[in-house]
């Protein structure tokens, strides 16, 4: 990716997989464009009451640049998650109900949010199951709460099952977690929320609000095409989490030297 906008002359020698820092063989290499099956998955926690109404702006800048054969679901959070509106091709459908679902307010108090990426994830599995088309999820947020017994390596884990990229529009107020102060002693049921960690470990990225008007197509057109790049795992235990790093080669970085690639942070051995 250079300034926004997709490389689409890369070639197989233009880049280098490692696993668990073993550089490997690329046996196939291809670019794709495929159908998005977008979710929506809207923030309507109390700290998000004031923004609601832009809440369902920039979510709808997102449908200007669906394509025929896209389809959308839509789904709300807070404490607890609901979807909205199934998956459906009737964008016009889709835009009418971001509304009523940014104003849901029966979905408890709090911010569960990794819960809901969870849940948002699996019910993408389920309800696209062996159906082809880039599965993405777009959570706007304004990344706070904390997540009772929901750690990020947990909520990675579902999104990679699933096969789901993750990608987030920050609201104005939002901000990254702050480290613990030295010697605080921590309750490891509760962690706090950090919605731009998990975009980029599942390939995605994270936008603040106030750039989405004009980014949002770009986002789009990143999501939709990606390189495909496979290679033959390592030996590992069955459940293990292994990294993985996909680089430019050094020829290419010099070609390119603002370009930055997105790609998962890794994958679960079979068991």
């Amino acid at each position: 990716m250079l300034e926004n906008k997709v490389l689409a002359e890369l070639e197989r020698a233009d880049f280098l997989v490692r696993d668990e820092g073993v550089p490997q063989d690329i046996l196939y290499f291809g670019r794709e464009t495929e159908p998005l099956r977008l979710l929506l998955l809207l923030d309507v926690s109390g700290s998000m009451r004031s923004q609601v109404e832009g809440v369902a702006k920039v979510s709808r800048e997102a449908l200007k640049s669906l394509r025929e054969g896209d389809e959308v679901a839509v789904m709300a959070f807070s404490r607890r998650a609901r979807v909205h509106l199934d998956f459906t091709p009737d964008i016009e459908r889709v835009s009418r109900e971001i509304g009523p679902a940014a104003r849901d307010s029966t979905l408890g108090s709090g911010t569960a949010t990794n819960a809901a990426i969870i849940e948002a994830a699996r019910y993408m599995s389920g309800s696209l199951e062996g159906r082809a088309g880039r599965r993405a999820i777009i959570i706007v947020t304004d990344n706070r709460g904390l997540n009772y017994l929901t750690p990020d390596e947990d909520t990675l884990r579902e999104l990679l099952a699933a096969d789901v990229v993750l990608n987030a529009v920050l609201a104005a107020n939002a901000s990254r977690p702050k480290p613990p102060p030295a010697g605080a002693i921590l309750n490891p049921e509760f962690t706090p929320t950090d919605v731009p960690r998990l975009a980029d470990a599942s390939g995605g990225e994270a936008l603040q609000a106030r750039q989405a008007p004009a980014s949002f197509r770009a986002l789009m057109e990143r999501i939709r095409a990606r390189y495909s790049l496979h290679f033959r795992p390592q030996a590992a235990t069955g459940g293990e989490f292994r990294r993985i790093q996909v680089e430019l080669t050094e020829a290419a970085a010099r070609r390119y030297p603002r370009a930055r690639v997105l790609a998962r942070s890794g994958y679960y051995a079979p068991r």
